[in-house]
């Protein structure tokens, strides 16, 4: 991953690079770095992310790290994770009223797994439902659902970021079906 990035990044932010060139991403989840916002804070990072199966993207996603040495109020703290995941679903969950606060109950659920210690969570949850008409009539109808979420991580100096990433990971999995597994549990194949 390589961007141009401001000089002297201050050394909270060379640690938060090096925690995301340690980052082991999952099989199936192809993760590249893209321009990041240059107002927002003095120092970021971002990363665009598609988890695929079977050669075909079934979620998509965003995360971009900032970075503020002299802290911003608003953060309440240094840094502010800000993320962004997107996939379909089936008909029947965008139709469920409970998949707002069961999709935000990933985002959580996934910080509090991996012990992402974080405060000012912040984000909303969209479940969608289209149906195509007109020259695109022959496409299926689509279910989909976006959450677009934000926190502030804590102990960033005890504990690093890789923890944040790891649960970002873990959401576009559950957004997607497709949770993690355990470690040496293989999912079965998908039927053609």
């Amino acid at each position: 991953m390589t961007s141009p990035r401001k000089p002297n990044p201050s050394p909270a932010f060379t640690r938060a690079l090096e925690d995301l060139a340690r980052m082991k991403w999952r099989r199936g989840l192809e993760v590249e770095e893209i321009g990041s916002p240059q107002r927002i804070a003095p120092h970021s990072v971002a990363l665009s992310a598609e988890l695929e199966e079977d050669g075909e993207a079934i979620a998509t996603g965003r995360l971009i790290l900032l970075h503020d040495p002299a802290g911003n109020d608003a953060w309440e703290g240094t840094f502010r994770v800000v993320s962004y995941v997107h996939a379909q679903v089936d008909l029947e969950m965008v139709a469920d009223p409970l998949l707002p606060d069961v999709a935000w109950s990933w985002m959580l659920d996934s910080l509090e797994t991996h012990h992402a210690s974080h405060r000012c969570a912040a984000g909303t949850v969209t479940a969608s439902y289209g149906r195509t008409y007109g020259e695109m009539e022959d496409g299926e109808d689509r279910a989909e659902v976006e959450v677009r979420s934000s926190w502030t991580p804590d102990d960033v100096d005890t504990t690093g970021l890789v923890p944040h990433f790891v649960a970002w990971q873990d959401l576009l999995g559950l957004v997607a079906g497709r949770p993690p597994l355990p470690p040496g549990v293989v999912a079965f194949p998908s039927r053609p």
